[in-house]
């Protein structure tokens, strides 16, 4: 069994329920179980700023999966939903979920990346991540999820917590 960590976030439509029912899909699957889970932040959009502001969360599953049929199992679940709607890279999503971490590994292909390239430059990663486990290390930084986000220097990133 591999623990993974998943990134979730809305920004059309009913957003909350959007990233609750992605996180439902994901502990259906007869394959994996959701062990834990962030709380839900309401956050500001990032590189593409044009566009409503998202809900996003993480959560922590165990899977037999390997990396890329669990890829394959996110990219399911985000089309059932909505998928990513927009022509932008960053713009607008129904749903979308990225694979942050997969136990301590580093992969590097054309398809996947992990752990996500740009997880220690999104608060809106890091601190549902830290919500989690603040002590995860980032295995190519050796830098704890909480560093991580200690260091983060982009104040611009809003992130509240939805109550």
């Amino acid at each position: 069994m591999a623990t993974a960590i998943i990134s979730v976030g809305s920004n059309l439509g009913e957003k909350h329920r959007n990233c609750r029912r992605g996180i439902r899909d994901l502990d259906a699957l007869p394959t994996t179980a959701v062990t834990r889970r962030s709380r839900f932040y309401r956050t500001s959009p990032v590189d593409f700023s044009d566009q409503d502001w998202f809900v996003n969360a993480a959560v922590e599953i165990r899977t037999v999966l390997g990396p890329f049929d669990l890829l394959e199992a996110l990219l399911a679940i985000q089309a059932r939903h909505g998928g990513k709607q927009s022509v932008h890279r960053f713009g607008p999503r129904h749903l979308d979920m990225d694979l942050v971490f997969f136990d301590d590994r580093i992969l590097r292909s054309d398809r996947l990346t992990i752990p996500h390239p740009r997880m220690d430059k999104r608060r809106f990663v890091l601190q549902p991540v830290c919500d989690i486990d603040p002590g995860i290390v980032h295995p190519v930084f050796r830098k704890t999820v909480a560093q991580l986000l200690a260091d983060l220097a982009d104040d611009a990133q809003e992130i509240m917590e939805i109550q």
